[in-house]
């Protein structure tokens, strides 16, 4: 047998599983597996393990066979190591793939596998039985040529193999060159894949070619197909006297938008007066649904999308320019179609009435979040004179705000204001700054407004019982809870548990307690991490982090297709044509539009999520070897990863500690030195140097600087 213990276990279980075996009794077992006299004891212990593993059964003879297994099919999801995991549909948690059990399986694969059964503390694992399809049919990968064939680098790690591409196959490529490379052939043991080159993006020091191999990589569609243009541009048309017939004409209202100065979709604006002490809240969303028609080229492709994309340097839209930055925007001074949610609230926060109808709306104003803050924060004598005829409206628009958050908090709403980085890029594409994204009154104005309409939508919708779309967030795992209440315990700060779950109000005090303090942004983010993610779905089941018993995405027609589909459902109620075969119709649909858009957004957030690391890492390219003053943000065996005010994060690697040895304490998130003593934990200021950056990877080395601390 083996030298090692674990070799040994893969061994004696690769056999008991081999096609040609029988079921044994130990003694035979040992006679064919070559063990000695010796060696007896360690495989009665391997045997043992591999029972209480569930991986291996005992019959009542005393023969040793393999255990019956649940077949499932899911997604592999590989790891650069060899490894992966399996997400099957239905179940909770992943199951574990051994390297040696993957047979072949490639990052994204359907696949087919037998599941051990469940053993004590430990994650179910199982194995490939079958590739049933390959997930991943074109890599975005660095080209390097040799002299008489190419081979291609996976930008992707988890795709685990280089690509072999034949010279005729190369498409002229040149080391250096990002390429789309479509598989021809997955290869098998001892031999790579072979693909062929379908497009050269640029070289990889070009401009814009990192983000746009992320494009490329995260399957967006970058153009529309010449029909959909077509079918834009027929629809771009002004409003005319017969698209206003029968909607509610809103143009002598004074009214606004309020966005970012460099934002070219305006799909809501915001009215505000008083009458008979109570605010009259008017909330216009443009009215996609009215250009984009059901089963159309341009609706289809809007599915398929889900959400615009928002990257560093570009936005990928989910509907063409001539909508979406033209007809379909609420442009200062030009009627615009709109659907808006018109609510009544009492000086109690309560909406004591509201009204949904079909409008034809003409904003006063396009105003931006800076000059909004300039009238009611900064109180800018110049901007005030501006936009006098306004200001009074601002002010109402404050004070319902205020009113609004109060009660929302009340409830147990919880706000995360901790702040978001926006990486700064020069001409050329080039990360030249990081600094946070401001939240002011003004955002928080909006945030309020399309809150409260989204939650008044929603909650209508389902007292009509009607199918509809809902934005479900679910309570969070009681395990996650757990490890954040020990997490915060390092900082001398306690949440409440009742029972297996926490309220939000719960997570609400924590985030008032650590509001101002150094460890703020640490504690927010781990808070959002312990939550589950909010989704799509056809059942009302409220929103946890809210504290919304109803709601769902009303406001963002342009950019989310969940919201463009509950338009659809809105507009057919308001005009009487919910018949039966039209509700039918929804129930059918909606539970796959749910399923894309809910898939979609995830793909729409990890790829923004991943160009901020990108940016990030080459940002900090420029600054190896100085030195910085982070917090300890997360502790594991291979090292500790720290966080610095600009919100870059870095890995402290284990192996990088030289002055000792260094062991991994779970249960109070830190790494121990055996000899000095030092300790490493969560929320602990460090200096570090930046040692290294890896832009494929997107991370970032740092090397702790010496100092006296505990």
């Amino acid at each position: 047998m083996d030298n090692t213990l674990e070799s040994r276990k893969k061994k004696v279980y690769g056999f008991i599983c081999a096609d040609i075996y029988v079921p044994m009794k130990i003694k035979e077992l040992a006679i064919v597996l070559g063990v000695t006299k010796e060696q007896r004891p360690q495989l009665e212990e391997i045997l043992a393990e591999l029972l209480a593993e569930g991986k291996i059964v005992l019959s009542k003879r005393g023969k040793y066979s393999k255990a019956e297994s649940e077949k499932l099919t899911g997604v592999f999801s590989a790891h650069p190591k060899g490894f992966g995991f399996v997400t099957a549909e239905g179940m909770e948690e992943d199951i574990f793939i051994p390297a040696e059990r993957t047979r072949g399986a490639l990052h994204m694969d359907r696949v087919e596998i037998a599941v051990f059964p469940q053993t004590t503390g430990k994650r179910r694992e199982g194995e490939v039985l079958a590739v049933l399809e390959r997930g991943m049919k074109s890599v975005v990968c660095t080209y390097e040529k040799n002299r008489t064939f190419g081979f291609a680098v996976p930008d992707d790690p988890k795709f685990g193999s280089d690509i072999f591409i034949p010279e005729e196959h190369s498409k002229g490529a040149v080391s250096g060159h990002k390429v789309v490379v479509e598989i021809v052939d997955y290869g098998k043991k001892g031999r790579k894949p072979e693909g062929k080159v379908t497009e050269i993006l640029g070289h990889r020091d070009d401009p814009g070619v990192d983000i746009l191999s992320l494009v490329y990589a995260y399957g967006f569609s970058t153009e529309f197909s010449e029909k959909i243009y077509r079918q834009a541009e027929r629809a771009a048309k002004a409003v005319s006297e017969a698209d206003r017939a029968g909607r509610m004409d809103l143009r002598g209202w004074q009214m606004v938008t309020i966005d970012g100065e460099d934002a070219k979709d305006l799909d809501d604006a915001v009215s505000l007066t008083i009458e008979d002490g109570n605010y009259i809240l008017g909330v216009h969303i443009a009215d996609v649904s009215n250009y984009v028609q059901e089963h159309s080229a341009m609706d289809e492709e809007a599915l398929k999308r889900g959400t615009s994309v928002y990257l560093a340097d570009r936005v990928i839209p989910m509907l063409p320019h001539a909508l979406s930055n033209g007809i379909c925007s609420l442009n200062e001074g030009e009627d615009r179609l709109a659907l808006s949610c018109i609510m009544t609230i009492a000086q109690s926060g309560e909406v004591a009435g509201h009204q949904i109808a079909e409008t034809v709306i003409n904003v006063d104003r396009r105003m931006s979040y800076t000059n909004v803050k300039k009238i009611l924060a900064d109180k800018d004598a110049s901007v005030i004179a501006e936009y006098e005829e306004l200001v009074p409206m601002f002010l109402r628009m404050e004070e319902l705000a205020a009113l609004l958050r109060k009660k929302r908090k009340a409830r147990g709403s919880i706000d995360f204001d901790f702040p978001e980085a926006k990486v700064l890029l020069d001409g050329q594409g080039k990360a030249v700054d990081i600094c946070p994204r401001e939240r002011n009154v003004a955002t928080r104005l909006i945030e309020e407004f399309m809150l409260i309409a989204n939650e008044t939508v929603a909650e209508e919708y389902y007292w009509r019982e009607l199918p509809f779309l809902y934005r479900t967030h679910e309570k969070p795992d009681t395990e996650k809870i757990k490890s954040l209440s020990a997490l915060i315990r390092n900082f001398g700060y306690r949440i409440h548990t009742g029972g297996e779950t926490v309220h939000p109000k719960e997570l609400q005090k924590l985030l008032e307690k650590i509001e101002g303090s150094e460890e703020e942004a640490m504690i927010s983010r781990m808070t959002l991490r312990s939550m589950k993610q909010a989704c799509y779905t056809t059942g009302c089941s409220g929103h946890f982090g809210l504290a919304a018993e109803h709601y769902c995405h009303f406001t963002s027609p342009i950019r989310r297709y969940p919201d463009l589909q509950i338009h659809r459902i809105i507009k057919d109620s308001l005009r009487g044509r919910l018949n039966d075969k039209r509700i039918a119709h929804y129930e059918e649909i909606l539970p796959g539009v749910a399923k894309q858009a809910s898939r979609t957004e995830r793909r729409a957030e990890e790829a923004e999520r991943e160009t901020v690391k990108l940016k990030k890492a080459e940002y900090m390219e420029k600054h190896l070897g100085e030195t910085f003053e982070g917090v300890i943000s997360g502790v594991t065996e291979w090292g500790f990863f720290v966080e610095l005010p600009n919100t870059v994060e870095g890995l402290v690697r284990a192996a990088s500690l030289t002055d000792d040895f260094y062991r991994y304490d779970r249960e109070n998130y830190e790494l121990a030195g055996e000899k000095t003593g030092k300790r490493y934990k969560l929320g602990q200021k460090v200096k570090v140097s930046a040692s290294s950056v890896d832009k494929i990877m997107r991370t970032v080395d740092f090397e702790v600087i010496p100092c006296n601390f505990r």
